[in-house]
């Protein structure tokens, strides 16, 4: 089996936070009718946006961690907690590795700022997912967006 061409980095400048945001809107507003004024929102500018990208430059994935006040409303307030979210990876790119990559990418700047554990609130359909690389599920089912979601957790101490 050959190695994936594509990387996954920090989005650092204006053309990779483009890049990020064009895959949300294909996947959350485009495939599943998020209302587009809500996909963005306030805390867009202080997260870190990580980003897959094909050997040619195609973006293929991309997800956020909220960490201090920003993650506050979804951590129950802990501020050792981050928060990922907007965890979305184009069609072509599902069933490659993508979406792991880049929740371990997260998890990495999660760990870069001394946060121990990371929050995430997960489309039901999805929770597999997010329990094979270790998170636990906790609390009722809830709407996002007209979506049911679950909100899970992993802690990272000692973790890779």
């Amino acid at each position: 089996m050959s190695t994936p061409a594509y990387v996954v980095r920090v989005a650092e400048d204006p053309a990779d936070r483009e890049a990020c945001f064009a895959v949300r809107k294909e996947v959350f507003v485009g495939e599943q009718g998020v209302p587009e004024d809500i996909e963005y929102d306030a805390y867009d500018a202080g997260a870190v946006h990580v980003l897959a990208v094909r050997e040619d430059g195609v973006p293929l994935g991309t997800g956020r961690l909220l960490y201090g006040e920003a993650a506050a409303a979804k951590t129950d307030g802990d501020p050792s907690v981050g928060s990922l979210g907007r965890l979305a990876v184009s069609k072509e790119a599902r069933g490659l590795g993508v979406g792991a990559a880049l929740v371990r990418a997260v998890e990495d700047a999660a760990r870069a700022r001394g946060l121990t554990a990371v929050d995430l609130h997960a489309q039901t359909h999805a929770l597999g997912f997010y329990e094979r690389l270790g998170y636990e599920a906790y609390g009722p089912e809830f709407p996002d967006a007209g979506i049911p979601h679950r909100a899970m957790r992993r802690a990272l101490s000692g973790l890779s």
